[in-house]
């Protein structure tokens, strides 16, 4: 319980000492946090305004969107919109070489024209409750009852799922058509219960080509300036009475509990500006070594994607098809890809390591001051190191596994059919029900698998593997010695004598072989890579418990040292809010960048021979003509983009900015080059977070892509 009341100790107290712009801050909290602060720095809003569950607040139209983005609800009738990035992989989906979606963009003109996305799914915040009490209590108890029993860790693990399981449960009975989940933050130190609704029917409503949504692509990624219209449209969809409910054609727009007015006024330096979404994941409680850990794995992970992305842009060059393909693909490996290698820059200018060592010989110098806390935390950050290196050897075997020879695609779909089929027998099926099952499975990914990539691809990544893997993690069983075998001659025979290089040939071996089909040359291949992964991943997840631990008794202790400042958890995908302003920055000596980008400049780096930055015609036309309309800013430019200090990571992307009433006035998508570390580490003169603005959102909708019934829909104020 002492661990509590420091927490609650830390919490108490006003915010106004951390910098304003720093800080993914939960909601049930702001009143007591930042509130004042907020306020002060030009809120015009409470707290009650922005997080109420009792009654309609700012929190009802933001939304989780698929998987590891941010949306928001525009429109009473359920219209969302967030990033084009995040988009991306549904609208992939939905196109072909005849209706490409992604290079040609998409505008429904009617509800009717709205396509479904299956598998996409939004989802809705109900509510948070803190359940830390309910768990400790659970978790002493079940630790008195079970202590020095045999099976005594297992029993109080079991124990602990059934409280988790009664608060859940009881949750959702509660909560009809919502689902419940119990989070841990600040390293298993506090618990939340949280409430959500998801619905399942949602609909692509429109998006601009990828010139325009995509503008910049890799080589701008991360950077500023930035031209990038990084927005895409959707709608929510619901049954007769409001509730979630699988695609149906009786279905309707959803009638939203809040919805977002949009703002045309504009944003000027200085201006208070919040963000709300699903920040993904941050590591602010990293000591030293496991921040010198994370750059080593990163390095793994940039050399092998480095190679991989090579061979599949080749070809995504060379083929509409494949770039279609693969679209999706090439984008979510080269965007982490970017990060990691920004990151290890932003690590050594700004010294990242050694501003968390210093901190650390602070934090050993207040627990050595005192013997009861020298005897509860001495050990901490020597435990915390111990672990790490523990660690080390067999989490870069995994690492080196799993970003190479685990991404070739036939024998991962040798795999799918392994555990699809192992799933099925277990549930009674018989051999060759479980087999067509897994194959129905797997069959529809094939519509985005090109046979000829990924044969280039397994030769590229066989041999990355030989060359960077430990030679005890080398792969087994394989028709020839790995150490020695031709690899080109090996991958060749490989793909031109398995059935899982499409869903034709793989239908085809199921009928005809039955069981027989899983001594595919491909499922022996995926057998000796899993042998390989699971070797080193089984042991490395025993040392992450104990990790785990070590993390939970040292944040424990920063909240004890710390008590009396404000504090935050790191992100992981729940609901946050992060205040600012609208803010440029000066990244070196004699370099100052503006706080916005206009149209101007996606002329200027117009290059037609290059496809990172082709300009539409239609774009230049409205460009030339100053044909902007109501959006366009004092002075008749037209603003595409504009910095702030919010506190962002990934998982924000898509999430609204807004201004201090409230409104929408852009959408964060993206960080600045220079602050690649602050995921680790919130570093105020050089983070920024990069908003397209909401008045270039509009513009494309309603002047390129002739879409104004959307506009007609929106709340729109000046």
């Amino acid at each position: 319980m002492k661990r509590i009341l420091c927490f609650f100790t830390a919490m108490s107290v006003f915010a106004g000492s951390v910098m304003a712009d720093e800080g993914m801050w939960m909601l049930p909290l702001l009143q007591k946090m930042n509130g004042k602060a907020m306020q002060e720095l030009g809120c015009q809003l409470t707290p009650k305004q922005i997080y109420d569950i009792n009654n309609s607040s700012l929190k009802d139209a933001i939304v989780q969107f698929g998987g590891g983005c941010t949306g928001e609800i525009i429109s009473s009738e359920g219209l969302l919109v967030t990033n084009h990035h995040c988009g991306y992989g549904s609208i992939q989906k939905l196109s072909s070489v005849e209706h490409d979606y992604l290079k040609d963009g998409y505008w429904a003109m009617n509800r009717s024209e709205e396509l479904p996305c299956e598998g996409l799914t939004v989802t809705f915040l109900e509510y948070m409750r803190d359940v830390t009490a309910a768990i400790e209590k659970a978790k002493a108890k079940a630790a008195k009852e079970y202590a020095g029993k045999e099976d005594g860790e297992n029993l109080i693990g079991e124990a602990l799922q059934r409280e988790y399981d009664g608060i859940i449960g009881k949750a959702e009975q509660e909560n009809p058509h919502c689902t419940a989940e119990i989070v841990p933050f600040y390293n298993n130190n506090v618990y939340y219960l949280i409430v959500y609704k998801v619905y399942t029917d949602v609909r692509f409503v429109g998006a601009p080509p990828s010139s325009i949504g995509k503008f910049g692509a890799d080589t701008d990624n991360w950077m500023w300036p930035r031209h990038t219209g990084d927005f895409s449209m959707f709608r929510v969809y619901a049954d007769k009475d409001n509730n979630p409910a699988g695609y149906s054609p009786e279905n309707v727009p959803l009638r939203a509990k809040n919805h977002l007015r949009i703002s045309l006024a504009g944003v000027k330096e200085g201006d208070y500006t919040m963000i709300m979404g699903y920040p993904g994941r941050t590591t602010r409680f990293q000591t030293s070594p496991e921040l010198k850990f994370q750059i080593e794995q990163n390095d793994i992970r940039i050399a092998a994607r480095t190679v991989r992305q090579n061979v599949m842009l080749e070809d995504m060059l060379a083929d509409p098809k494949v770039k279609i393909q693969y679209a999706s693909k090439y984008s979510g490996s080269s965007n982490g890809w970017k990060k990691w290698q920004g990151m290890k820059l932003a690590f050594d200018k700004l010294d990242i390591i050694g501003r968390a060592e210093k901190e650390e010989a602070e934090f050993n110098k207040w627990v050595n001051a005192n013997k009861k806390r020298s005897s509860k935390y001495g050990d901490a950050l020597n435990n915390l190191a111990a672990c790490v290196e523990e660690g080390r050897y067999l989490n870069n075997a995994f690492t080196t596994a799993y970003e190479s020879v685990y991404k070739i695609e036939a024998s991962g779909f040798a795999t799918a059919m392994a555990n699809l089929m192992k799933r099925a027998l277990s549930e009674g099926k018989d051999t060759l029900s479980a087999l067509q099952q897994a194959y129905e499975a797997i069959a529809p990914a094939y519509a985005d698998y090109s046979a000829g990539t990924d044969r280039k691809v397994a030769k590229a990544m066989m041999k990355f593997y030989r060359e960077n893997a430990a030679e005890e993690y080398y792969l087994k069983g394989l028709p020839e010695d790995f150490a020695e075998m031709d690899i080109d001659a090996y991958v060749d025979r490989l793909f031109d004598n398995t059935v899982f290089t499409s869903a034709e040939s793989l239908g085809k071996a199921v009928s005809e072989k039955g069981a027989a089909v899983l001594e595919d040359p491909a499922f022996v291949l995926a057998k000796s890579v899993n042998n390989e992964i699971f070797r080193a991943f089984r042991p490395v997840q025993q040392i992450e418990q104990k990790l785990a631990k070590a993390r939970q008794v040292y944040t424990e202790a920063l909240l004890e040292w710390k008590k009396g400042l404000p504090s935050y958890p790191d992100a992981n995908f729940t609901m946050r809010l992060t205040y600012g302003t609208v803010k440029g920055y000066s990244p070196k000596d004699a370099v100052v960048y503006r706080y916005y980008t206009t149209l101007d400049g996606v002329m200027e780096k117009e290059d037609p021979d290059n496809w990172e930055f082709v300009v539409p015609e239609k774009l230049k036309t409205l460009w030339e003509t100053k044909d902007y309309g109501q959006y366009a800013m004092e002075g008749g430019k037209m603003p595409v983009a504009f910095l702030s200090n919010n506190d962002i990571t990934g998982g924000n992307s898509g999430s609204p900015i807004m201004n201090s009433r409230g409104e929408l006035i852009g959408l964060a998508f993206d960080g600045n080059w220079e602050s690649m570390s602050s995921d680790v580490m919130f570093e105020p003169d050089l983070q920024r977070c990069i908003n397209v603005d909401i008045r270039y959102v509009l513009f494309i909708v309603d002047k390129f892509g002739g879409a104004g019934w959307l506009i007609d829909e929106m709340d729109i104020v000046k």
